[in-house]
């Protein structure tokens, strides 16, 4: 075990990062199974793999890649992290947001949060993009648990806007010049790896969810901790159990935001060009 203290583990992380990228953007991407192709497509792209980063805890789920590319987007800068940590790996909730926390201390201002996600509203096809307008965390746990690090963040954060009104607004925007129109929903955390079951995605829709995942929510939750501003987008992959007769698959997810890339690059693309053009006029 480390003898460093958890914040000194995230500042050498950020350190490290620095002496590769020194002049690090400001807004960030995280970005969910089966939708790496957004890394993959950035111009002027440097990549770091996790295992080089100290203390960075490593992805090994199909559809993450593990890697950190700075790069450019429309021309743009921007940050992308091919692959997360979940709850699900056997990691506790601090080391699933670690990342989280590493690009605050890098003085990343917009994280933008990507997943895939099951339909738990009827209304949504399988490759629907959804913004998510709030949450509901469902893992039985809270990132912030344990004493609070001042430095991070204050004790008892607000949760009142978690995912920026100003953001919600612009990728709608964004959508638009793209020909694109997304709906807006909430998106429940569970924290798997098993999929939830007929009788819990009845309840999910009863308590007001539109869409499900085991993602997400920690990091949004020690973003607004921190003070960084969060856009939420869903990927609906697969009608959630019981929606349609059929079971559920990885494969399923992985095919679904494979056949989305196109849309998915593009509409991040512009949401990245319109957040710089209104960055540099904040």
């Amino acid at each position: 075990m480390s003898a460093l203290s958890y914040y000194d583990q995230v500042a050498a992380a950020a350190d490290f990062i620095r002496t590769q990228s020194p002049d690090f953007p400001k807004i960030a991407v995280v970005l969910g199974s089966g939708l790496g192709d957004f890394a993959a497509s950035l111009k002027s792209a440097q990549s770091i793999p996790y295992d080089r980063i100290p203390h960075w805890p490593a992805s090994s789920v199909v559809g993450h890649e593990g890697r950190l590319v700075v790069g450019q987007a429309e021309g743009r800068p921007v940050a992308a992290l091919a692959g997360r940590a979940h709850f699900y790996e056997g990691y506790d909730l601090r080391t699933v947001t670690f990342s989280t926390r590493v690009l605050g201390l890098l003085g990343v201002k917009v994280l933008i949060l990507t997943n895939a996600a099951g339909g738990v509203n009827a209304g949504f096809a399988a490759g629907t993009l959804m913004i998510i307008d709030d949450h509901i965390n469902l893992l039985g746990s809270n990132p912030l648990i344990g004493p609070n690090d001042d430095r991070f963040g204050p004790r008892f954060p607000d949760m009142t806007d978690v995912y920026s009104p100003r953001l919600r607004a612009l990728a709608e925007e964004a959508a638009g010049a793209v020909g694109m129109t997304l709906p807006h929903g909430v998106y429940a955390a569970s924290h798997g790896p098993s999929y939830e079951t007929p009788a819990e995605v009845r309840y999910l829709r009863i308590i007001g969810a539109d869409a499900i995942g085991m993602s997400t929510v920690p990091e949004a939750i020690v973003a607004r901790h921190m003070g960084i501003e969060v856009l939420g987008v869903s990927c609906i992959t697969n009608a959630a159990a019981g929606v349609l007769p059929q079971p559920l698959n990885h494969e399923e997810v992985l095919e679904t935001a494979a056949r989305v890339r196109g849309k998915f690059i593009s509409l991040l693309n512009t949401i990245v060009a319109r957040l710089n053009e209104s960055e540099s006029g904040r």
